[in-house]
């Protein structure tokens, strides 16, 4: 197996990891925090509704972006014309990129205070991994 093929099986089962966790906020299931005014300050640092009007969206967008990642590594889909797995990559790795430099002035204590949740879960979790996706996605939409 290729190496961009492994990244493509590894940002694919984080995406989709992702959108199973948003399908299962859909139920009105809040864990792993105790109700969705937590899970909405420890995921995103403010309130916002987690209901499948909000939700839904971002699992066909997750569940899309992983989809799209590897039929660009030939995984899936192979029969696409080239440039169409090519863009959706590109658009995946900027969409990481943009949430690995808003997790990274976070860090820095722009935006998040610094003794909150959010604050803990973007240092330790959301941005190194956003970073380990990026360069991934990055890696499959070149082929390298």
């Amino acid at each position: 197996m290729r190496t961009y093929e492994m990244a493509a099986l590894l940002v694919a089962a984080v995406l989709i990891l992702d959108a199973l966790l948003h399908v299962y906020w859909m139920t009105g299931r809040t864990w792993p925090a105790r109700d969705v005014t937590s899970l909405s300050r420890g995921l995103l640092n403010a309130d916002v509704p987690f209901t499948p009007r909000v939700l839904a969206p971002l699992v066909l967008a997750l569940s899309g972006g992983a989809v799209t990642v590897l039929a660009q590594a030939d995984v899936v889909l192979t029969g696409l014309p080239g440039w169409l797995p090519m863009a959706g990559t590109v658009a995946v790795a900027a969409g990481l990129a943009l949430r690995t430099l808003a997790g990274l002035a976070w860090a820095l204590g722009i935006g998040a205070r610094r003794d909150s949740t959010f604050y803990k879960l973007n240092l330790v979790l959301y941005t190194p991994v956003c970073i380990l996706l990026t360069t991934a996605t990055t890696h499959v939409a070149c082929r390298w």
